[in-house]
C-alpha cells in the first residue's frame, strides 16, 4: 500500500533513463515530422503519436525497452498508454525530449 501511494505521489523509484539506453532501449519521439526535424535526440526514432497504433507489430518485433518522448510529456504519455494497452510491457515515458536528452 505504501509503495502504491509513493508511486501516485511521484515518490517511487525513479527510472534510470541513461542505464536503459546503455542496455539498448529504443527512444521513440512521438512529435510530428516537422517538430522532429527541428531537433531531436540522436538515435531516436520518429513515430508521431497518431501513428503509434500502426507500428505496434514492428515495435513488438524489436523486443526492446521503449522510452517515449515529445515536446512536453503529454503525447509521450499517450503513446506509452497505447503501447502498454497493446501488450508492450517495458515502456517508459521520458517526457520532454530536451529534458530526456539531459538525463541520458
Amino acid at each position: 500500500m505504501i509503495e502504491t501511494i509513493k508511486k501516485l505521489l511521484g515518490l517511487g523509484s525513479k527510472v534510470e533513463f541513461a542505464e536503459l539506453v546503455r542496455q539498448g532501449a529504443l527512444i521513440i519521439d512521438v512529435r510530428s515530422k516537422g517538430e522532429y526535424a527541428g531537433g531531436h535526440i540522436k538515435g531516436s526514432v520518429n513515430i508521431p503519436v497518431d501513428q503509434i497504433g500502426q507500428n505496434i507489430q514492428k515495435l513488438k518485433a524489436k523486443n526492446k525497452t521503449i522510452i517515449t518522448c515529445c515536446a512536453s510529456g503529454m503525447r509521450s504519455a499517450s503513446a506509452k498508454s497505447i503501447l502498454k494497452s497493446n501488450g508492450l510491457t517495458e515502456v517508459h515515458n521520458g517526457g520532454a525530449w530536451r529534458s530526456l536528452q539531459n538525463k541520458i
